[in-house]
C-alpha cells in the first residue's frame, strides 16, 4: 500500500508486526481519552471531591504523584530492559497492572477521595511505564529516514482506539442519562469499558510484536538492577556527548507541560468556564481525537519531508494559537475551533517528539533513552497541571488566567527547541552505537 510502504521499515520487519505495535497505541489511548481527558477528571472534581475549591488541585496533585514515581523508576527500568532485552515482558506486566487499576476507578463514589486518588496514581503510573516501553520498539521497526511517518501511524491509529472507548462510553452515558441515572451510576461503567478495551486490544501487540534486542554481556556478571543503575549513571555522566538529546529533554519538559494541561484539564475548563455538560464534553473530546488522528498520520509524512525540528516548531505555534482562542472564548463556538486545533497539534507534536527521541537513541540503549524521555514527559505532567491548579487556587478559580499560564509553556518550548540540531544528535547516536 502506498501509505504504508515496506521500505519505511527495517530489514526483516513485516507490516503485521508494525500493526501489532500500533495496536498498543490503539489499546492505551482510551485511558488518556476517557480517564484523563473526557470523563473521570471532571467526575473527580465535581462528584468525588463534591465540587470543593480544592478539587482541581487535588486532581493535579494525584497526577503529579504518579509522575514522580515514573520519574524515579522509569529511567532505571529502561536501562534494565535494555540489559535484559525484556521490553516485551515488562510491557505485559505493566499492561495487566494498568488494566486492573483502571477498573479500580469504577469503585469511586461521592466523597471517596482517598480511593480515587490511589487508583489514579496506580493506573497513570503503569500507563506511563507501558507508553515508554512500547515507544522503545520504534527504532527497531522503522528506518531512520522514516521514523516520523511510522511514529505517526501508531499515534493516528491510537486515536481511533481512544474514539472506540469514548464512543462506547458516550453511548452508555446517553442511555443512562435518558433513564435518569446519576453520574455515580454511569461513570463507573465507563471505567470498566475503558479497562476492557485496553486489555483486549493489547493482546494483538503481544501476539505480533517481536523482541529484537539481545541481552547485554554484563548481565551475566552483574545483578540486573545494579547493572541498570550503573548503566544509567554512565549515560548521565556522558550527557555532554548527547547534548542535542539533553536540549530535546528540556524542550519537552516545557511544551509537554502545556500538553499535559490540555489532556488533564480541558474537560474541567469546558465545564467550569463555558458550562459544558458531560455529554457535550465527551463529544468535544471525540472531535479532538478525530483531528488528532488526522494530524498524526498526515504530519508524520510531512515531518520526514521538511525535517523533524521545523515540523515540531510548527505544531508549537499551533498550540499557542489554540490557547489564545480558549482564553478569549465566551461562547462554545470559538472553543470548538480551539479544540480542533488542539487535536491537530496534539497528535503531530507527540508523534514528532517520539520520533526525534528515537533518532537520538543509541541502538543498545533505546529503552534507557526512552526512559529518560519519559522522565521529561512525567516532569512536565507535574509542572503543567500543578501550575494550572495553583493558579486557580490563587485566583479564586479563574480558569482563564490558568490557561494563559499554559500558553507560556508552549512559547518556552519553542525557544528551547532552537539549540537542537537533529543531524548532530543522530550522528552522536550512531557513533555511540
Amino acid at each position: 500500500m502506498a501509505f504504508f510502504p515496506q521500505d519505511a521499515l527495517n530489514d526483516g520487519v513485516r507490516k503485521r508486526e508494525v500493526f501489532g505495535w500500533a495496536m498498543y497505541d490503539f489499546a492505551n489511548s482510551g485511558y488518556t481519552t476517557v480517564v484523563l481527558t473526557a470523563v473521570f477528571n471532571a467526575y473527580f472534581v465535581g462528584v468525588v471531591a463534591n465540587g470543593a475549591p480544592w478539587g482541581t488541585l487535588a486532581w493535579t496533585l494525584a497526577l503529579a504523584a504518579s509522575s514522580v514515581i515514573v520519574m524515579l523508576v522509569m529511567p532505571a527500568l529502561g536501562a534494565y530492559a535494555d540489559l535484559r532485552a525484556n521490553k516485551k515482558k515488562l510491557l505485559a506486566v505493566t499492561t495487566v497492572l494498568c488494566v486492573a487499576s483502571t477498573a479500580m476507578l469504577a469503585f469511586s463514589d461521592r466523597g471517596d477521595v482517598a480511593w480515587a486518588v490511589a487508583a489514579v496514581v496506580l493506573s497513570n503510573t503503569f500507563f506511563s511505564f507501558g507508553e515508554a516501553l512500547t515507544a522503545a520498539f520504534l527504532p527497531e521497526l522503522a528506518r531512520r529516514e522514516a521514523m516520523g511517518r511510522v511514529s505517526g501511524w501508531g499515534w493516528s491509529f491510537g486515536y481511533f482506539g481512544g474514539m472506540l472507548s469514548l464512543g462506547l462510553s458516550l453511548a452508555y452515558v446517553l442511555a443512562a442519562q435518558a433513564r435518569g441515572e446519576p453520574a455515580t451510576s454511569f461513570v463507573p461503567v465507563t471505567m470498566l469499558i475503558t479497562s476492557g478495551v485496553y486489555g483486549v486490544a493489547s493482546l494483538a501487540t503481544f501476539a505480533l510484536l517481536r523482541e529484537r534486542a539481545v541481552p547485554q554481556p554484563q548481565v551475566a556478571h552483574t545483578a540486573g538492577i545494579t547493572a541498570s543503575l550503573q548503566r544509567l549513571a554512565a549515560t548521565i555522566r556522558r550527557a555532554r556527548l548527547y547534548r542535542d538529546f539533553s536540549w530535546l529533554l528540556v524542550c519537552a519538559v516545557c511544551y509537554q507541560a502545556g500538553i499535559a494541561v490540555v489532556i488533564a484539564l480541558a474537560a474541567v475548563y469546558a465545564e467550569q468556564v463555558l458550562g459544558f455538560k458531560q455529554a457535550q464534553t465527551m463529544m468535544l473530546v471525540f472531535l479532538v481525537n478525530i483531528a488528532a488522528a488526522l494530524g498524526a498520520f498526515g504530519f508524520g509524512y510531512w515531518q520526514d519531508r521538511i525535517g523533524h525540528k521545523r515540523a515540531l516548531a510548527v505544531t508549537l505555534v499551533g498550540w499557542v494559537v489554540m490557547t489564545v482562542l480558549a482564553i478569549v472564548a465566551t461562547t462554545p463556538g470559538p472553543f470548538w475551533v480551539a479544540a480542533v486545533i488542539a487535536g491537530l497539534c496534539m497528535g503531530s507534536s507527540q508523534s514528532a517528539g517520539r520520533a526525534i527521541a528515537g533518532l537520538f537513541a543509541p541502538e543498545a540503549q533505546r529503552a534507557e533513552f526512552y526512559g529518560l524521555w519519559t522522565f521529561a514527559v512525567r516532569l512536565a505532567a507535574i509542572l503543567g497541571p500543578v501550575t494550572y491548579g495553583l493558579v486557580t487556587v490563587a485566583t479564586a478559580g479563574n480558569h482563564r488566567l490558568a490557561i494563559l499560564s499554559t500558553a507560556l509553556f508552549f512559547i518556552g518550548g519553542l525557544l528551547l527547541l532552537l539549540p537542537v540540531n537533529v543531524e548532530r544528535g543522530a550522528a552522536a547516536a550512531r557513533e555511540a552505537s
